[in-house]
């Protein structure tokens, strides 16, 4: 009931900014909320091929950027804060350049408003089931190119974005008989290693904020080292002075997040029977676990987020030939 309450809101705002369509050439020339059935399981359960998951489903809003042809879409997966306006302002920007978008809403089905306090709320792997559900739906579209669907996320979304190529998990769970033909993550967690991880199936370009104290950008720079070594297409963009959530569309001046939780001091690694092992202790990984801190700091920065987005739509042009 919450999630249809949360989709009828969705339709009045899609009425009201579909009526300003034609004086702003960053608007979607249409606009559809779709439910994709998915489930919500725990990271072993993703990591093991577990389907035993709770039945759940999720919205998507489908941002159409012309008519009639096929077209590329980016599939967008927000952060542990939810649905934000960097969100809509990537949709914008991928609308202006004839690039449809497809923004999942992985909270609000599961009764999630916020998991930055309380991070165990919700497996962090989870939200890559949610995005090759829709890619299902995305590659049997006809108005979409299925060989022409990227995958970005931010935060909890960047890691779920970051993992999702992974080779082994597309394998266990992405039946869409398609594949993302890029993943951008911004800002993800890497403080994770995964068996099998340096094994992916797409090309990889990561951005990140010299200054992040919530997801720090020196793990993500081992990790993505550690796929170029094994030989796989992987860049990662650091800006400087730039801390978590540096795209935001306003200003937001750098500021702490009481209470909100950062595994920057946690080593975490898989085990062969694909659970969560704190690498310090020996023991299952929690997010009571004594390397799991608070307080790290979000903030805005306009100088990154142009530079971002301009990175971002010159490697599509040339990813897709446009």
């Amino acid at each position: 009931m919450k999630l249809v309450k949360t989709l009828l809101v969705a339709l009045l705002w899609i009425a009201a900014g579909s009526a300003y369509a034609e004086n702003g050439r960053d608007m979607a020339v249409h606009v559809e909320v779709h439910l994709i059935p998915s489930l919500t399981l725990s990271d072993t359960q993703m990591l093991i091929g577990d389907e035993s998951g709770k039945p759940v489903t999720v919205g998507g809003i489908l941002r159409l950027a012309k008519l009639p042809g096929k077209q590329p879409v980016v599939v967008l997966i927000h952060g542990s804060s939810g649905m934000g306006a960097n969100i809509e302002m990537w949709e914008r920007t991928f609308n202006e350049n004839g690039i449809g978008t497809f923004a999942i809403d992985g909270f609000t089905g599961r009764g999630i408003q916020s998991t930055s306090k309380d991070q165990s709320q919700l497996g962090r792997l989870n939200l890559i089931l949610d995005a090759y559900r829709a890619l299902n739906f995305l590659a049997h579209d006809p108005r979409i190119d299925p060989d022409k669907i990227m995958l970005m996320g931010f935060s909890r979304g960047g890691q779920a974005t970051l993992y999702a190529a992974m080779t082994r998990l597309n394998r266990m769970w992405n039946t869409s008989g398609a594949r993302f033909r890029a993943y951008i993550p911004f800002y993800p967690d890497c403080m994770t290693r995964y068996r099998d991880d340096t094994d992916v199936d797409g090309p990889i370009r990561e951005f990140h904020g010299a200054d992040d104290d919530y997801d720090p950008p020196s793990a993500c720079a081992a990790y993505i080292e550690r796929l170029q070594n094994a030989g796989e297409d992987a860049a990662m963009t650091v800006f400087p002075h730039a801390s978590h959530a540096f795209d935001v569309p306003y200003a937001m001046p750098n500021a702490v997040v009481k209470g909100a939780q950062t595994v920057r001091a946690c080593r975490i690694v898989e085990n062969a029977s694909g659970e969560l092992i704190n690498e310090a202790t020996g023991a299952p990984f929690s997010f009571h676990d004594d390397c799991v801190q608070t307080d790290p700091h979000v903030g805005g920065n306009a100088q990154a987020r142009d530079a971002a987005i301009a990175n971002v739509i010159a490697y599509l042009k040339t990813l897709l030939g446009s």
